[in-house]
């Protein structure tokens, strides 16, 4: 019969990473790993507010069923085979998102949160909490999305602000530009009528584009061709005009290179950024790693109130047409390597390194 090394045991736990999360009971650690306590045979979630366990007492596992399998009861106090308090928020707020969408019109606050049970008041702060945005905000998005998706399809744009849901053009008009970036009529065309400056510089990295719109920096893109970074740019509006920048515009440009270069002396410029309300989630977060700082794709998921949407997540970053301003170049797999880079993992690395040094 195999004995209990108590020091073995010990010297397991503490080294686990994962023991950390247990001690600060963090509830974002909640749904990733199970720990169960020997001499109580129970298995908890990392958040459970009983009495803390002994660590040469405590095992890790994957999942509440690898924890019954051996041979462990599920605690009365967090109820690890329920689903958590952020689970059920998270599947509530998911229906209401899945309402906003089929919806026809958009629903009113009080609609979205009778099925839950909740006051208004604190359905729409447990919306915001998990999604990063209000339900109004959400609905806007989502209304925007079908503006464009109809528009791009060749719909007049009547038929696409009726289609998406607004009950009157005026409406939509109000705040078109901040929707597509341009009026209606120039988007279906393409970015007609639309004006982008940009300039492309070399750096350190390889060329490097940056373009703007009136409403602030909407590409900052990295390549080894400079041909290719105009081509790049001229496909997302083949019918804008694209203007070369001046002496004045360079500055910018020139200012972005010395961040690239120096990261420490920080980069604050007004930004076009154009996305569906998870990548607005996913790039506001980005956005609040510090320079010199990593997170991984499932940390992400968490801090956005979709443990589960790693895969998403990665996506967003992979979307991300703001290299630097919206600092992708941050995030990082589970064990710290390096995944893909919109821009190659080997400009992933140079970034990160300089970052720590600075």
């Amino acid at each position: 019969m195999k004995t209990f090394d108590k020091q073995a045991a010990l010297a397991t736990t503490v080294a686990d990473p994962r023991w950390a999360a247990v001690q600060a009971r963090d509830a974002r650690a909640d749904g990733s790993f199970f720990y169960s306590v020997r001499t109580t045979g129970v298995y908890c979630r990392p958040s459970c507010a009983a009495r803390p366990a002994r660590p040469e007492n405590v095992a890790f596992h994957a999942s509440a069923a690898e924890a019954e399998r051996a041979g462990f009861r599920p605690c009365k106090r967090c109820k690890p085979d329920q689903l958590s308090l952020a689970e059920q928020h998270a599947a509530m707020v998911t229906a209401a998102c899945r309402a906003i969408e089929q919806a026809e019109t958009t629903p009113t606050l009080e609609q979205l949160a009778r099925p839950s049970g909740l006051s208004p008041f604190h359905f729409h702060r447990v919306f915001k909490a998990v999604t990063g945005v209000t339900p109004k905000q959400y609905a806007t998005a989502h209304r925007s999305r079908r503006v464009r998706n109809q528009l791009e399809r060749g719909a007049s744009v009547t038929e696409a602000i009726f289609d998406a849901g607004y009950n009157a053009s005026s409406r939509f008009y109000e705040t078109a530009n901040q929707v597509l970036g341009m009026t209606p009529s120039s988007y279906r065309a393409g970015g007609a009528d639309s004006e982008i400056r940009f300039a492309i510089g070399e750096c350190s990295l390889g060329a490097i584009l940056v373009a703007q719109s009136e409403r602030g920096v909407c590409a900052i893109l990295l390549g080894d061709d400079p041909d290719a970074l105009a081509r790049d740019l001229q496909d997302r509006f083949p019918k804008a005009r694209l203007i070369g920048g001046d002496h004045d515009y360079e500055r910018l440009v020139a200012q972005v290179v010395g961040f690239i270069e120096a990261p420490a002396i920080g980069l604050d410029l007004p930004l076009d950024v154009r996305g569906t309300a998870f990548q607005q989630r996913v790039w506001r977060a980005l956005r609040e790693i510090p320079a010199g700082s990593t997170a991984s794709y499932s940390e992400i998921a968490r801090r956005i109130g979709s443990p589960k949407a790693t895969r998403a997540v990665a996506q967003a970053c992979a979307s991300n047409l703001l290299a630097v301003a919206i600092p992708c170049h941050r995030v990082v797999r589970n064990d710290g390597g390096l995944s893909g880079y919109r821009w190659g993992v080997q400009r992933k690395r140079a970034l990160l390194e300089r970052e720590a040094q600075a």
